[in-house]
């Protein structure tokens, strides 16, 4: 591994105690310390093969588009998140689009108030679009039946992205990809979450963190609260 691939690993991994610190659900969850309710996490992860190491080169414009609103059940922040559609999202889906989750993000980026938010639910995705200042910040959970499927839809999603797979500490234990370009994936059972910052500006925030990193800080602070759920 070079030293810009170490010294990488080591900022992501940084952010995931960062962002498990964020976390109203892992304070909640108990005593223990942050590395340690990252590490008890990453051993919920179910046992997967290595992923390969081809580096990200495809713009996020190949991202799969959002399902379609003719057929979601949508809401904005202020309104109850019950989609009407019938089986609509877990409970543990819909903190993507929760209080905390909103008051996580404006915490790191330092926003005065939480920004305001849409949510959707489609073809077993449930979606939640912030609008920030600086562009959409999109969070999606794809529901799959099971973790075989899970697994395919993720492997597919990963292919689709060209993303580059998330090793060693930073992936908490998770199979786990990221694109240059903003977008962070990681399956948990039979859920993936993608965190697609691609319409955000390279640096983010008032520690002008890359989009990527932004993205990731995002869904490790969405993970160490579905430990709670899952």
């Amino acid at each position: 591994m070079n030293r810009a691939l170490k010294a990488r690993t080591h900022t992501m991994a940084s952010l995931a105690v960062a962002s498990l610190l964020l976390s109203g659900c892992a304070a909640a969850a108990g005593s223990t310390s942050p590395v340690e309710s990252a590490a008890a996490t990453a051993t919920t992860a179910p046992a997967t093969a290595p992923l390969s190491e081809v580096p990200a080169t495809a713009p996020l414009s190949e991202v799969p588009a959002t399902a379609p609103a003719a057929s979601a059940a949508a809401t904005h922040s202020g309104d109850q998140h019950t989609p009407t559609q019938a089986a609509g999202p877990s409970k543990a889906s819909q903190m993507i689009c929760a209080q905390e989750t909103s008051d996580d993000i404006a915490s790191i980026l330092a926003l005065t108030e939480p920004p305001h938010t849409v949510d959707n639910w489609a073809g077993a995705t449930y979606t939640c679009t912030y609008h920030l200042a600086d562009g959409p910040l999109v969070i999606s959970v794809k529901e799959s039946p099971g973790p075989a499927a899970a697994r395919k839809y993720f492997d597919a999603l990963q292919g689709k992205l060209k993303a580059e797979p998330i090793r060693g500490l930073a992936n908490l234990g998770f199979p786990a990809a990221q694109t240059p370009d903003g977008s962070v994936v990681f399956l948990k059972d039979s859920s993936t979450l993608h965190v697609n910052a691609a319409a955000l500006p390279a640096a983010v925030g008032p520690q002008d963190v890359t989009h990527t990193d932004f993205a990731y800080q995002v869904a490790t602070t969405i993970l160490a609260c579905w430990k709670e759920h899952h």
